[in-house]
């Protein structure tokens, strides 16, 4: 059943209990990993009930993905500064290092579970991926809009690679996590003048 299906069965819980129920998901994930999660276990560390759960979410798919999309603290699409390099670093400021290290680390382990789990790569695609494109072409688009990047700039179309590639390859190449100070130093060394900024 689709996502936007199961959002219209939901009922109603607290933002306060919500957020509960995310942050234990989330710790669960880091302590056992999404294969060996089960509905069992978020019920048994949230006090809920696998019927509340399943009416709320759907899947264990789509629980994961919406409590790490929750620890976003604003759509891409918010953020306005008044130019590209502001809009980037802000969305950098308001990123938490913290956060950022311990999702990054969630995230690449979530990407390598989607491989073999359809659920989990179509909630990932739905709950995090589109949106995050859909709010970076809006920056984009105001950019172009503010004359700032030429509308046919070849490099427009790469920015999320570029933004995906830096997190994949910090890890990879120095063996550290990404935090904000490397991504505000990546975005001016890099996706920046890529785009003639």
């Amino acid at each position: 059943m689709a996502i936007e299906v199961m959002m219209s069965r939901r009922s109603r819980i607290t933002p306060e209990r919500e957020a509960e129920i995310y942050s234990a998901v989330l710790d669960l994930v880091r302590e056992v990993g999404y294969e060996a999660l089960t509905m069992d276990a978020v019920t048994a560390r949230t006090h809920s009930s696998k019927a509340t759960l399943y009416r709320q979410w759907g899947s264990k798919a789509e629980l994961v993905v919406r409590a790490l999309r929750q620890d976003k603290p604003v759509s891409l699409a918010e953020i306005d500064t008044g130019s590209l390099r502001g809009d980037f670093h802000e969305m950098v400021a308001r990123s938490d290092r913290c956060q950022m290290e311990k999702n990054s680390a969630l995230m690449r382990a979530l990407a390598h579970a989607s491989h073999g789990n359809p659920d989990l790569h179509q909630a990932m695609r739905e709950l995090m991926i589109e949106p995050e494109l859909t709010g970076l072409n809006t920056l984009l688009r105001r950019a172009v809009d503010r004359g700032e990047v030429a509308a046919d700039h070849p490099a427009l179309k790469f920015v999320i690679h570029m933004l995906v590639g830096g997190f994949l390859a910090r890890q990879l190449v120095e063996d550290q996590e990404v935090d904000p100070a490397f991504l505000a130093e990546y975005i001016d060394a890099v996706v920046l003048p890529a785009l003639g900024v």
